[in-house]
C-alpha cells in the first residue's frame, strides 16, 4: 500500500474527529440518547435468550435450561391464538387507516388556517388529548358513554333510541376503541406533517395561484405531493408495530364481557405470561411480534419502493 491510498483511507476518520471537535456540544447531546438505548434498548437483547429457555429465576438467564421453540409453540397453539391475532391486526389496521388521514387533513388545514388565533387554539386542543393517560380518558369515556346518564346516550334518548352500553357492547366496543384513539393521538401525528409543509417552497402555492388553481387543487397537486415521503415514511413505521394495538388502551377499556373483540396479544400475554411468571413465554411472543413487524417493513418498502418510487432506504 502506497502513501497516496494511506492517505485517502486515512482521510474520512480525520474529518470525523474534525467534525467531532468542532461540533462537540453538539455531539454531546447525543451521550443521553445513547446510554438509554444502550441500556434500555440493547441492553435487555441479552436477556433474550429467554425466550429459548424454561426460564426459572432461581436459576438466572444463563442457567435456566435450554428448550429451544417449545414457548413459540406454546403461543402460536394457543386456543385464542386465531383471535388474538385478529383483533390485533384489525385494530392496528384501523387505527392507521383512520388515523393517518385525519393527521394529514388536520395538519393540511391548520398550515392553510390564516387567522392565527384560530390555529393556535385548534393545535392547542389537538394536541391536550395526547398528554393525558388513557386513566384520565376512561374517566371522560365514562363520563361521555354510561349507558344511564352520559352524554351521548343522553342525545340518543332524545332522538327516541335506546341507550347503549359502549364498552360492553361488542359491536359498540371496537368503534369507541378506534375513535378514542384517533381523538388522543390524531393532533400529536400531526406535529410531523406540519414540520414537512414548513419545508415547501411558497412560490409553488403564488405561481398555483397566479395560474388560477382553487385552494382545493393547491392541496391536491402541491401539498400532498411534496410531503408524500413523509407519509411514506410515517406509514412504513407504523407497519413494523402492527401487532402493537395499544396495551394501555385496551387494559383500561376491556372487560370479560368484550374479550371476544377486545383481547389482544398484549393483554394475553399480560394475563397468561406475567401474571403467572412466565417470563419466557412473554419474551418469545416479543420477539414474535419483533420479527413480524421487521419482516413488514422490509416488503412494505420493497413494494413502496417500486410503487411510488419513494422509501426508507
Amino acid at each position: 500500500m502506497n502513501v497516496q491510498e494511506t492517505t485517502v483511507l486515512n482521510t474520512p476518520k480525520k474529518d470525523l474527529w474534525k467534525n467531532v471537535k468542532r461540533h462537540f456540544s453538539v455531539y454531546a447531546l447525543l451521550i443521553i440518547p445513547a446510554v438509554y438505548y444502550a441500556i434500555m434498548k440493547y441492553g435487555p437483547i441479552v436477556s433474550g435468550q429467554i425466550a429459548f429457555k424454561d426460564f426459572m429465576p432461581v436459576d438466572g438467564v444463563w442457567g435456566s435450561k435450554w428448550v429451544g421453540f417449545k414457548n413459540f409453540n406454546t403461543f402460536i397453539h394457543a386456543y385464542y391464538f386465531g383471535e388474538l391475532m385478529r383483533n390485533t391486526i384489525l385494530y392496528s389496521l384501523a387505527k392507521l387507516l383512520i388515523s393517518v388521514p385525519l393527521s394529514i387533513i388536520l395538519s393540511v388545514a391548520l398550515y392553510e388556517c390564516t387567522r392565527n388565533v384560530l390555529r393556535r387554539v385548534v393545535q392547542t386542543l389537538a394536541y391536550l388529548p395526547h398528554f393525558l393517560s388513557w386513566v384520565i380518558m376512561y374517566g371522560i369515556l365514562l363520563v361521555l358513554l354510561a349507558p344511564g346518564d352520559g352524554l351521548v346516550n343522553d342525545i340518543i334518548k332524545a332522538a327516541g333510541g335506546e341507550p347503549i352500553d359502549f364498552l360492553t357492547n361488542i359491536h359498540a366496543f371496537p368503534v369507541v376503541v378506534i375513535v378514542s384513539d384517533a381523538w388522543k393521538e390524531m393532533g400529536w401525528a400531526a406535529i410531523i406533517f406540519i414540520a414537512a409543509l414548513m419545508g415547501i417552497d411558497p412560490s409553488l402555492f403564488e405561481a398555483a395561484m397566479v395560474e388560477g388553481a382553487s385552494a382545493v387543487q393547491r392541496v391536491w397537486y402541491i401539498t400532498l405531493p411534496s410531503i408524500k415521503p413523509v407519509i411514506v415514511t410515517v406509514v412504513l413505521l407504523k407497519l413494523g408495530t402492527i401487532l402493537d394495538a395499544g396495551f394501555n388502551q385496551m387494559f383500561m377499556l376491556y372487560s370479560v364481557s368484550v374479550y371476544s373483540v377486545a383481547d389482544i396479544i398484549d393483554t394475553w400475554v399480560y394475563r397468561q405470561g406475567l401474571l403467572q411468571f412466565e417470563f419466557a413465554l412473554a419474551t418469545s411472543v416479543g420477539i414474535f411480534k419483533g420479527a413480524i413487524g421487521m419482516a413488514l417493513v422490509m416488503i412494505s418498502n420493497k413494494v413502496v419502493k417500486k410503487i411510488a418510487d419513494s422509501s426508507l432506504l
